[in-house]
């Protein structure tokens, strides 16, 4: 891991090095986020289910600080959910990153 908010190495890893698997993951969590980031502003209804699906589908592609946070956030309340949000956001930033790096943002 290169110290970012997603391991990519983990990630590439996972999907035997194939590209196009790991760049339609990626596309898949980008446009999942955007959604999230919605509910994150109103959180109040099914907090713990929308931070379970964060913890799920960060972890899966090597987000491990967003997983932790998400993880946490589903033990808490939605009180965290500018924690939840900034962990989403750093993710974001480091897959946007990662996209324009190897050609595929």
């Amino acid at each position: 891991m290169d110290g970012g908010a997603v391991d990519f190495d983990y990630l590439e890893g996972f999907a035997a090095g194939d590209m196009q698997v790991v760049t339609e993951v990626l596309a898949l969590f980008q446009g999942q986020a955007e959604g999230w980031l919605q509910r994150l502003d109103n959180p109040a209804d099914g907090w713990r289910d929308l931070v379970h699906t964060i913890k799920g589908a960060s972890r899966g592609i090597g987000a491990r600080t967003l997983g932790d946070v998400a993880d946490r956030a589903e033990q808490g309340d939605p009180s965290m959910a500018p924690e939840v949000r900034s962990a989403l956001k750093d993710a974001l930033a480091d897959i946007e990153g990662y996209l324009t790096r190897i050609g595929g943002g």
